[in-house]
């Protein structure tokens, strides 16, 4: 589903901050040789998600569902200098991917990567957040924001991937699983007792929710 007119939305991208050359490299290589190459963060929201991260300055992120790295090396750009981000990611054939940009980068000491079940890794980190992007299977989504919740630092901001699922989420006719699964989630954040947060029509729905002081 497109929410805006491709004109506006290609007006956004040209006016939005240039992508970093690497980050360009990482895109391209992803859509020619990588299966649904649409799961990849782009442009326009990756440059959302640096900024992000930037105005947080974040000495420690989470992100669940690293995919080829994009969002990875976006959030990075906003850690503190001795800061750290966890990305996680079920499917061993992105890793030679992830680490060839990984390695790229002027962060690739500050990236931890993690290869298996989100469920069972999460809890065995031992840190607190300031930042959690959470974008992996969307069935767990509740799930895994119960999981991060113990290890938010005050303030801590959890950002929210795909939660408009192609306008998926108004259709009356959508009962497969991550449908229902992401209404009740978006019903879970916004009725949360310990989060303010606003559902955005970025690209497919981002959530920005901000824990309590």
């Amino acid at each position: 589903m497109e929410f805006i007119d491709k004109a506006l939305d290609d007006y956004c991208v040209a006016h939005t901050q240039k992508e970093p050359d690497t980050l360009k490299q990482l895109s391209k290589e992803t859509w020619q040789k990588i299966l649904i190459p649409r799961m990849l963060s782009g442009h326009f929201q990756g440059r959302l998600l640096s900024l992000i991260s930037k105005i947080l300055a974040p000495k420690s992120i989470l992100e669940i569902g690293t995919y080829t790295g994009y969002s990875t090396l976006c959030l990075a750009e906003g850690l503190a200098k001795d800061g750290k981000i966890h990305t996680i990611d079920i499917n061993e054939e992105l890793v030679d991917i992830q680490q060839k940009y990984f390695q790229k980068s002027e962060y690739r000491e500050q990236i931890i990567s993690h290869i298996g079940v989100a469920r069972d890794i999460i809890p065995a980190i031992k840190s607190n957040f300031d930042l959690i992007f959470i974008d992996a299977d969307k069935s767990n989504y509740s799930l895994y924001l119960d999981l991060v919740l113990p290890k938010l630092n005050p303030k801590a901001v959890v950002l929210s991937d795909n939660v408009l699922w192609s306008g998926k989420v108004i259709d009356k006719k959508a009962d497969d699983d991550d449908t229902i699964a992401l209404r009740a989630y978006n019903k879970k954040l916004k009725e949360h007792p310990d989060f303010e947060t606003i559902l955005l029509p970025i690209r497919d729905g981002l959530s920005i929710s901000r824990f309590k002081d």
